[in-house]
C-alpha cells in the first residue's frame, strides 16, 4: 500500500479503501462485537474475534511503523555533589524502615505495642542534620514524598536531603514544595556563600545579582530570599527591602515586615517609625508590634508615658492598691501607634485601649512608676475596681513578647497555684506562652511541679513547650502520673496525647524504668474492663519506641 509519510512523532493515519481509518474501524467492532458488526477483510461467523485481533496486532504494527523518532532532548546536567560524609550503613537501613512505615497513625491513639516509625522520623533527621550527613541517593524519592504529605517535616527534609532534592524538584511537579521553600527557588543564592565574618553582603561582588534576584523573583522566592538575608545580614535585609518598599502591595509588605522579627535590633527602628505612617492598617499594627519589642524605642516610650498615666499605686488605704484609670479616648496618636480603636464584640472600648497600652510598654516602666517594686511584688498587690484580670493579662502578653523571664516568673507563680492560672496567667494557654521564655531547665522543673500538684490532665499544652528529650524530674513525674492514672482504672485512652508525647520526648535511658509497668496490673473493683491491659500494651509500646530511639542514636554516632 503507498503511503504519504506521517509527521515527526506521530502516526500514519492508516485508510481502507472506503476512505476510513482501518484502527477506528477495527476499534469501532472490538468495541460493539463482531456479530454487530465485523470489520472488512474478516470473515463473519466464529473465528472473526480471533481474526479481528490478529487485524489489530498486524495494523499495530503498521502504524508504529509510520512512526518516525523525534528529537532527543538535551542531555539533563547531573545533579550537584554532597560533599557531606555518607550515612553509616546501619543508619541509612533504618532510615529506609521509617520511611516505609506509612500508617500515620496518632502516637498514643494506636492499638498494639509497636511504635510509630513516622512520629520518630522528625528526631532521625534532626540528629542527622546535627551530625552533617548527607542523605543516601535511593532514599531521595521517599524523603520528598514524605515532606510533601507532611509541612512539618519540610525544613529537616530539606536540610538533610540537599542538592540533589532540588535537582529532583525541577524534575517533578509533586516535589515542586521543594523549590517554593528554598531561596531563589532553588538556584545558588550570589554573596551568601562566602563564610560568616567576611565583608558585608552590599559589598560583595554578587550583591548585583542579588538585587535582580529581589527584583524579579516570584512572591515566595522573595520571601525566601529576604528571610535567609535577615538570617545573615539583618542591615541588608532591610536595606534590601527599602529599595522597594513603596511599590509593593500592601499584604506583601505585611509579609515582609514579618521577616524582620529575626535578629529586631534598634537599627531597625527608623525604617519601622516610617511603616508606621503605612496606608494599611495590618502593617502599622505589625510595624508597632515590632517597635514595642524594643524598650529604647521612641514608640516604647510614648506608650510607657500613656500606659503609665493610667496606672498608679494608692496609699490611702491600709493595704498599697493599684488603681486603674483608663483611657477616655483613643486619638489619633494612639492609632498611629498601632491602637486599634474598635474593639471586638463584647469588649468594652476602655479596657481595650487599655490592655493594648499596657501590652506595648516596656516592662521597666512599672518598677519605676510603681514605687521602685519587683515585678513579684507588683503582682501581688491587690488591684481595684476589677480591672486585675485585664492589667495582669496585659502585661502577661508584654512579657512574651519582651521575652523577659523576672515577669514571666512573676505572672506564672508558683505551679502549685489553681489550674486556671497562677497570679496573672489567665489560662494555660497564656502559662505555656509564659513559660516559652524561662531557660529549658527552668521550663522543664515548673512543668514537672505542675504535674506533681494537678497531674496530666491540664498539662499537655505545658509539656509541648519543654525541651526534648525532657529533663530527667519531668520525665519521671510524667511517668508517676500516667502510674498513678493506671491504678485509678481509668482506661489509657484520655491520655493519649501526653503517651504519644513521652513516645517522643522521654529520654531514652528512662526505657529500663519503665520495665515493670508493662506486666498487667491487677485491676480494682471500680476500673474499667480491660483497662490493665490496654495500659501494660501503652507501656510496652512506649518502652519500645524509647529503646528503638536509643538505638537510632548509636547508628547516627557510629561514624
Amino acid at each position: 500500500m503507498n503511503r504519504t509519510p506521517a509527521p515527526t512523532g506521530t502516526a500514519a493515519a492508516v485508510t481502507d479503501t472506503s476512505g476510513g481509518s482501518r484502527w477506528e474501524e477495527l476499534v469501532t467492532s472490538a468495541l460493539l462485537g463482531t456479530a454487530r458488526r465485523t470489520p472488512s477483510g474478516v470473515a463473519a461467523g466464529r473465528e472473526a474475534p480471533a481474526a479481528l485481533l490478529d487485524a489489530a496486532a498486524v495494523e499495530t504494527v503498521r502504524r508504529r511503523a509510520g512512526m518516525r523518532p523525534g528529537r532527543a532532548a538535551a542531555r539533563l546536567e547531573p545533579a550537584a555533589e554532597d560533599p557531606r560524609p555518607a550515612l553509616p550503613s546501619a543508619a541509612a537501613r533504618r532510615l529506609a524502615m521509617l520511611l516505609a512505615d506509612r500508617s500515620g497513625a496518632a502516637g498514643g491513639g494506636r492499638r498494639g505495642a509497636a511504635p510509630d516509625l513516622m512520629e520518630l522520623l522528625p528526631q532521625w533527621l534532626a540528629t542527622a542534620n546535627r551530625r552533617g550527613c548527607a542523605a543516601p541517593p535511593e532514599a531521595l524519592p521517599a524523603l520528598l514524598d514524605a515532606a510533601r504529605g507532611r509541612t512539618d517535616l519540610r525544613p529537616a527534609v530539606l536540610a538533610f536531603a540537599g542538592p540533589r532534592a532540588l535537582w529532583l524538584a525541577r524534575l517533578n511537579p509533586d516535589w515542586r514544595f521543594a523549590l517554593r521553600s528554598t531561596p531563589g527557588g532553588g538556584a545558588a543564592l550570589p554573596g551568601l556563600e562566602e563564610p560568616m565574618g567576611g565583608p558585608p553582603l552590599e559589598q560583595s561582588r554578587e550583591w548585583g545579582k542579588v538585587r535582580t534576584l529581589w527584583e524579579e523573583g516570584l512572591f515566595a522566592e522573595r520571601v525566601a530570599l529576604l528571610s535567609a538575608i535577615r538570617a545573615r545580614d539583618a542591615g541588608a535585609a532591610r536595606d534590601l527591602l527599602a529599595t522597594t518598599w513603596a511599590t509593593e502591595r500592601a499584604e506583601d509588605r505585611l509579609m515582609f515586615l514579618d521577616s524582620l522579627r529575626t535578629g529586631l535590633c534598634a537599627a531597625d527602628e527608623p525604617f519601622l517609625e516610617q511603616a508606621l505612617a503605612d496606608r494599611s492598617r495590618n502593617v502599622r499594627a505589625t510595624a508597632a508590634e515590632l517597635l514595642s519589642a524594643l524598650p529604647g524605642s521612641a514608640l516604647a516610650g510614648r506608650m510607657a508615658e500613656r500606659a503609665g498615666s493610667c496606672v498608679a499605686v494608692d496609699h490611702t488605704h491600709g493595704t498599697p492598691t493599684i488603681v486603674v484609670e483608663a483611657p477616655h479616648e483613643c486619638d489619633p496618636g494612639m492609632e498611629r501607634d498601632g491602637v486599634v480603636p474598635q474593639p471586638p464584640a463584647g469588649r468594652g472600648q476602655r479596657s481595650w485601649w487599655l490592655g493594648q497600652l499596657v501590652e506595648a510598654a516596656p516592662l521597666g516602666t512599672w518598677s519605676r512608676r510603681l514605687g521602685g517594686r519587683t515585678p513579684q511584688e507588683i503582682v501581688a498587690l491587690p488591684v481595684a475596681d476589677d480591672w486585675q484580670g485585664e492589667l495582669h493579662a496585659a502585661w502577661c502578653r508584654a512579657a512574651v513578647r519582651q521575652r523577659d523571664p523576672s515577669w514571666s516568673r512573676a505572672l506564672l507563680g508558683s505551679p502549685a497555684a489553681p489550674e486556671a492560672g497562677g497570679p496573672g496567667a489567665v489560662s494555660l494557654a497564656e502559662r505555656a506562652k509564659l513559660l516559652g521564655t524561662l531557660r529549658a531547665a527552668e521550663r522543664a522543673d515548673w512543668v514537672a511541679g505542675f504535674i506533681a500538684v494537678h497531674g496530666l490532665s491540664e498539662a499537655f499544652q505545658l509539656l509541648g513547650v519543654c525541651a526534648v528529650p525532657w529533663a530527667g524530674p519531668l520525665g519521671r513525674a510524667v511517668v508517676d502520673a500516667l502510674n498513678i492514672a493506671r491504678d485509678a482504672g481509668s482506661y489509657p485512652w484520655s491520655f493519649s496525647g501526653v503517651m504519644g508525647l513521652a513516645e517522643r520526648c522521654l529520654d531514652p535511658s528512662e526505657a529500663a524504668h519503665l520495665e515493670s509497668l508493662t506486666a498487667i496490673p491487677d485491676e480494682p473493683e471500680n476500673a474499667a474492663p480491660g483497662a490493665g491491659g490496654y495500659w501494660a500494651e501503652s507501656f510496652q509500646r512506649l518502652v519500645t519506641t524509647l529503646r528503638l530511639r536509643a538505638a537510632m542514636q548509636r547508628e547516627l554516632t557510629e561514624m
